[in-house]
């Protein structure tokens, strides 16, 4: 039995995040695909009950947009009508907005500064304890994860905020900036001086996690990650939510802190040994080159402009398919396609290889006057293998839609 099913079309890394925080209560789910949404898999259909919730990962919202299609738009929307439960976190959020379900009035709020995006972290969020969603618990303000969140443009409606940003905690980066290694003052310097606006007050008092209804059903809508390993506030929170969605009592213990790297191998598969061997090769690169580390050992950190977020998926999601037992549905699609992906994360290596010690190289001869390494040289090469930063592509999209196909077997998927 599925109690929550899980939208798993475009969320990588961040649908990873989802599945270990559901296995670590005990709670059961299912990972479903559009294809399976526009089939009425949420109205019982496919062999599946009608789940309580339908959790949406973080990712690309305008990509889990385009993979439902008119069909599954309309299936998301029938089922909340008819009184399920939404639940999405960050570009799982934002699908929820106007301009795509429309479950949620509000838009989502453009950013008159690229940089505005860049945020990563805890922040304090001041709480709306007056509201049954918010645990007692938490009093009246909590710490809770942000990783390169979007913004609701706030209106006027039926909506409630549940949580507002307040200042930035300890771990708190703009960028590839770590504010608590700034001496005291230095943002206000840099801003006169420079004109440079780093500060992420613009933030402040802004809501961070929002709920409202949609026909008999509701939405829970959460830019900060509550699925955070090893958050205790945010993961104590999600617990709370998902008791009383599913009228259970469940454990408010955090969620275990996860070590990619040291995640068992149960699948002895020397192609995923390979690629595995591989992206630890451009990782180990890219940290010789101080382009790339690890901020936790489940995270990476990036230097501004380098692919850190495609290279920390790909990695996460070996490992974990490494940590799984093969289905058979698994084995067969493997059989098919290892030969293909083979050669594409081969291809990868090389190639992401070459564009990091190129990226280094442009630091190093910056201030030594015009180069062949133009900026639009670079972005040629970063695009030929991940896509353009807002739409992901090259030969990243392939390895990453495998993956992805492939976790989605191993639960014994057709």
């Amino acid at each position: 039995m599925s109690s929550i099913h899980i939208y798993w079309d475009e969320s990588h890394f961040w649908g990873l995040m989802v599945q270990r925080a559901l296995q670590h209560w005990g709670i059961p789910h299912r990972l479903v695909r559009a294809e399976e949404i526009a089939q009425g898999v949420l109205a019982g259909k496919l062999d599946s009950e009608v789940p309580h919730v339908l959790m949406v990962p973080g990712g690309r919202a305008r990509g889990k947009r385009d993979r439902l299609g008119v069909a599954g738009i309309k299936a998301i929307q029938d089922y909340v009508q008819n009184g399920g439960t939404y639940m999405g976190f960050c570009g799982g959020a934002g699908l929820a907005l106007s301009e795509n379900l429309g479950l949620c009035p509000w838009h989502r709020k453009s950013f008159s500064d690229r940089l505005q995006h860049f945020l990563s972290g805890h922040m304090h969020v001041a709480l709306n304890r007056e509201n049954k969603r918010v645990p007692d618990e938490l009093g009246e303000q909590a710490l809770i994860p942000v990783w390169w969140p979007g913004q609701f443009d706030q209106q006027d409606n039926e909506v409630t905020v549940l949580a507002a940003y307040r200042e930035p905690g300890p771990d708190f980066w703009v960028a590839d900036l770590c504010l608590k290694t700034l001496p005291r003052g230095t943002l206000t310097d840099w801003e006169n001086l420079y004109g440079i606006r780093l500060k992420p007050d613009f933030l402040q008092g802004t809501p961070c996690v929002v709920n409202g209804h949609y026909g008999k059903g509701e939405y829970i809508l959460s830019y900060a990650h509550l699925e955070t390993p090893a958050s205790p506030q945010a993961n104590l929170w999600l617990a709370q939510l998902l008791g009383s969605l599913l009228g259970q009592t469940l454990p408010t213990s955090a969620i275990p802190a996860w070590d990619v790297a040291c995640r068992p191998v149960l699948w002895e598969n020397e192609t995923l040994a390979q690629a595995r061997r591989q992206l630890e090769s451009i990782i180990e690169t890219g940290q010789q080159h101080f382009l790339l580390f690890w901020r936790t050992p489940w995270l990476l950190g990036w230097r501004r402009g380098i692919p850190g977020a495609a290279i920390n998926s790909l990695y996460s999601m070996i490992c974990e398919a490494q940590a799984h037992l093969p289905t058979s549905q698994a084995e067969q699609f493997w059989e098919k396609i290892s030969g293909q992906f083979e050669q594409a994360v081969t291809l990868l290596q090389q190639g992401v290889t070459g564009y990091l010690l190129a990226e280094r190289l442009a630091m190093t001869v910056y201030h030594s006057g015009p180069t062949g390494l133009a900026p639009n040289v670079l972005a040629e090469q970063r695009a030929a293998l991940f896509g353009k930063p807002t739409m992901p592509g090259g030969i990243y999209s392939d390895i990453v839609e495998t993956l992805e196909t492939l976790h989605w077997k191993l639960q014994g998927r057709p």
